[in-house]
């Protein structure tokens, strides 16, 4: 029983370090901002950090707590933002208070998202390793072509879908296209603020944290270790794997109606939502460390913002990025570098057990 409250309590420290360090993070960048010291470009990147964040955490659920290899996150993100900003421009006019459309089109994006999570994970997840991956790599570029090719109107006899063109939607002259294909959403309103984002990434660690230290996340990870032994057990497998799931597809679908609430124009290309996305989105969980957390939002961090304060490096900047990669990568996965860590973890807390 003590050692179970002893584990509690480190679980409750870990949580609130996790918590501290990201609202120490967001005060020191509410400072620079407030003072102008940091450039309009930087600024700018606040919100995406945000999003990446909680995209990073919520795969990190899937791929580090429940041990699953997934490549459709950018999926989950497209639904999120698409739903989302697809609601926010059709009540535009409707809701003119900004917030409240927005937390509107947030739970949209968050709804939708977790549908399809079900509905993609009931079949998905009876597979595992490089199967599992190949087909949620195929789901989140099935979303991305099936949304560059949907065109839908908007006149007063109400929605009109086509698959053809813009033409083809058949709509009275003062009709409005919402949808137009690869050309995406435009007129998006811009409501997501650095505020909004930071309250979304401590949500996310809040439903995360708790989930992974609640007796649900603990059958999570005992699935992850040993399948056979936790089915042994009375453990249901389907139930908590699609639990896993769905709730890291909801916060990538929350994600998801951050970065469509961010630009004015919403397209579903390669580099957005495609593979390359979920492929990043995977390095952050990769070299952050594999159930993480919060090594997840500091990958996440570093290697959102290395770009651009390398941007002006044109030659070399792409080579500091990959040995930067390679570097973090040696670090956190080299058992020399292990190693090395405990060690020195190992005589910190010698040495504090001594003072006490």
């Amino acid at each position: 029983m003590s050692g179970m409250l002893k584990k509690m309590s480190k679980n409750t420290k870990n949580s609130l370090i996790t918590y501290g360090i990201v609202i120490a993070a967001y005060v020191i960048m509410q400072v620079l901002i407030s003072a102008g010291s940091i450039s309009s470009l930087l600024e700018g990147l606040m919100v995406p950090l945000c999003y990446y964040i909680i995209l990073a955490v919520s795969l990190n659920l899937v791929v580090g707590i429940l041990g699953e290899l997934s490549l459709g996150h950018a999926g989950f993100m497209c639904i999120g933002a698409f739903s989302s900003a697809f609601f926010s421009k059709c009540m535009r006019d409707v809701i003119t208070v900004d917030i409240v459309r927005f937390l509107l089109a947030l739970l949209i994006g968050i709804v939708v998202a977790a549908i399809f999570g079900i509905l993609i994970g009931i079949p998905v997840l009876r597979l595992k390793g490089d199967y599992l991956a190949i087909v949620t790599l195929a789901f989140g570029e099935i979303i991305k072509n099936l949304v560059n090719v949907l065109y839908i109107g908007k006149d007063s006899n109400g929605f009109h879908f086509s698959t053809k063109d813009a033409m083809a939607l058949n709509m009275e002259p003062d009709g409005m296209v919402i949808v137009n294909g690869p050309q995406g959403i435009t007129g998006t309103p811009k409501d997501a603020t650095f505020l909004i984002g930071f309250i979304l990434i401590l949500i996310t660690l809040f439903i995360v944290l708790n989930l992974i230290n609640s007796r649900d996340g603990r059958a999570i990870m005992s699935i992850r270790d040993n399948r056979i032994a936790a089915e042994s057990i009375g453990i249901n497998i389907t139930k908590y794997k699609l639990m896993a799931f769905t709730i890291s597809a909801a916060l990538a679908g929350a994600a998801g109606v951050l970065y469509a609430h961010n630009l004015s124009t919403l397209t579903a290309t390669t580099n957005n939502f495609g593979y390359n996305q979920s492929i990043m989105i995977l390095v952050f969980v990769v070299l952050g460390g594999i159930g993480n957390i919060r090594g997840s939002i500091i990958a996440a961090v570093i290697l959102t913002l290395l770009p651009e304060l390398l941007r002006g490096l044109d030659d070399y900047r792409m080579l500091i990025y990959a040995v930067v990669l390679i570097v973090m990568m040696l670090f956190n996965w080299a058992p020399k570098a292990i190693e090395w860590r405990e060690r020195h973890l190992r005589f910190g807390k010698r040495k504090k057990e001594a003072v006490q």
